[in-house]
């Protein structure tokens, strides 16, 4: 039901039309009436009603100034004035305003019904208009994604209509496209001139494709660090491709990259780059899922992929041949994960995978069996290697780690000075101290950093000397981890500041935002 109040310094107006008016016959509530203009504008404000029947002359406001700031603050409202001076400038005013309909008093029965009657077939047709235009945009956005999702699950023949979609001046404007794969959908990527991100939910992930304008994409990647301490969600970000084409390569990389800090239990954004992911190229998201199990000790999950890679092999109906080829590829790669650890696999009693065996074979289900016999005693060895090596290769990670933590270092660096695979002594890590990588040196850092701000050394001080040469981040992250800020964590144990020269440190004012 559409809403309407009446506004007239003559309450035999007011008072006539509420009485003798059906309003109900209209689909039309009356809620509210006033007597001048600095009342009625407060019931505007407040009521937000659908109609607004003034009279041009009341005290405080005239008709045509509440008007006129109806049309600022809503537009969409439906304005009729009515006057007992029959004047053409107020008439003309009056419709520039927008103003619906002009009643002349006396205003009789009829001329209400006439009124109403173009009043709401007017506001039909706006919402209709409205209507119209919401569908239409959602439509357009409903289109962009599924073209966005082809684009990354086909490349390159689903660029011209993504173009389309995404809208030909734009994408003549696009430099580079980045793609986030995220566990919730959150609030954490604001727009900015220098993107535009196009989100939507797939495989039980949120995908996010940024679309660059301006490279490189320093503001994106800023505004991912500083959010990141404060994140609930993990995210994963592949590479950054100045192909479009390319986006489904880096959707390929955000999903390994949230995969394994999914698994890791690391909150907020993890890269691509600093994950060290070290998967040969070419492989197949089944394939993919069975390196991923291994690394991470799920036997059940690898034996069931590896059921999962028997069917769709045999939908393909391939030669005895190129069966040959395939699984001789997938055992390599079982291979190749199990010397991550730095051990030999050649040093085992009986060797592992003596690919000339399936020559020998007549049957496919022959050949999957001995796969599977490969992929299961790769796991073992992994297994039995992991008890016999992670004590010795942490114990020397924490060591490196305890002697360089507050200088700026790698994961690839800790795992070249352990001899182990980056990916693997990660996994290790998290399995042996019961923290991540990433989160042991942050706790390291996070208590150097308390001692230091107690002794009553400068925030921006005590960032670079535990490694973090930017202060917004270092601040964020400190207060992730004692839930104070740095100069709120000093003034709490009373120390004075030290060496400090007015106007000097910007950046101590902002600890007390």
């Amino acid at each position: 039901m559409l809403t309407a109040v009446i506004f007239d310094d003559e309450y035999i107006v007011t008072q006539g039309l509420q009485v003798m008016v059906d309003w109900s016959r209209y689909g039309i509530e009356l809620i509210g009436t006033a007597s001048d203009g600095i009342s009625a504008l407060q019931m505007v404000r407040e009521l937000q009603p659908d109609i607004v029947m003034t009279d041009i002359r009341m005290p405080g406001l005239t008709g045509l100034q509440l008007i006129e700031e109806i049309a600022k603050e809503k537009p969409e409202t439906a304005c009729i004035v009515f006057s007992g001076f029959n004047e053409f400038e107020y008439i003309r005013t009056a419709l520039k305003l927008g103003v619906i309909d002009y009643l002349d008093k006396p205003i009789t029965l009829e001329k209400i019904d006439e009124a109403m009657r173009r009043t709401i077939a007017r506001i039909g047709r706006q919402q209709e208009h409205v209507q119209m235009k919401t569908q239409l945009a959602a439509n357009k956005e409903a289109l962009l994604e599924k073209a966005t999702l082809d684009l990354l699950l086909l490349g390159e023949e689903a660029v011209p209509a993504w173009r389309t979609a995404f809208g030909e001046g734009d994408a003549k404007q696009a430099a580079a496209v980045t793609v986030l794969a995220a566990t919730g959908k959150g609030e954490w990527l604001d727009e900015h001139p220098s993107y535009r991100s196009i989100p939507f939910y797939y495989e039980k992930m949120w995908i996010m494709v940024v679309i660059h304008f301006m490279m490189p994409a320093d503001y994106l990647w800023e505004h991912l660090t500083l959010l990141s301490p404060q994140m609930q969600e993990t995210i994963g970000s592949g590479q950054t491709y100045a192909n479009i084409a390319e986006a489904g390569q880096s959707y390929k990389e955000a999903v390994r990259a949230l995969r394994y800090g999914v698994f890791l239990e690391e909150k907020g954004w993890n890269r691509f780059e600093h994950a060290e992911d070290t998967f040969p190229h070419g492989l197949t998201e089944c394939e993919e899922e069975i390196v991923f199990c291994m690394r991470t000790g799920n036997k059940e999950g690898l034996l069931r992929l590896l059921d999962e890679y028997k069917h769709c092999m045999e939908a393909e109906r391939l030669s005895p041949e190129l069966v040959e080829q395939e699984v001789t590829k997938l055992a390599y790669i079982g291979y190749q994960v199990a010397m991550e650890s730095g051990e030999d696999v050649r040093t085992s009693a009986r060797p592992i995978v003596p690919h000339w065996e399936l020559g020998e074979m007549s049957s496919r289900d022959r050949m999957f069996q001995w796969l599977r016999e490969q992929m299961e005693q790769l796991h073992n060895f992994m297994k039995e290697d992991k008890q016999a090596t992670k004590h010795n290769a942490i114990e020397k990670a924490l060591a490196f780690i305890d002697k360089h933590y507050l200088e700026s270092f790698t994961l690839q660096e800790v795992a070249e000075h352990v001899g182990m695979n980056a990916t693997y002594l990660s996994l290790l890590f998290k399995e042996k101290v019961g923290l991540s990588y990433i989160k042991y040196v942050t706790k390291l850092r996070m208590e150097q950093a308390k001692i230091l701000l107690h002794k009553g050394m400068l925030v921006n001080d005590v960032s670079k000397k535990v490694g973090y040469y930017n202060y917004r981040h270092f601040t964020e992250l400190f207060k992730k981890y004692t839930g104070v800020t740095p100069g709120q964590f000093r003034e709490g144990h009373g120390m004075a500041r030290v060496n400090e020269i007015p106007g000097n440190d910007e950046q101590e004012v902002g600890d007390h935002d």
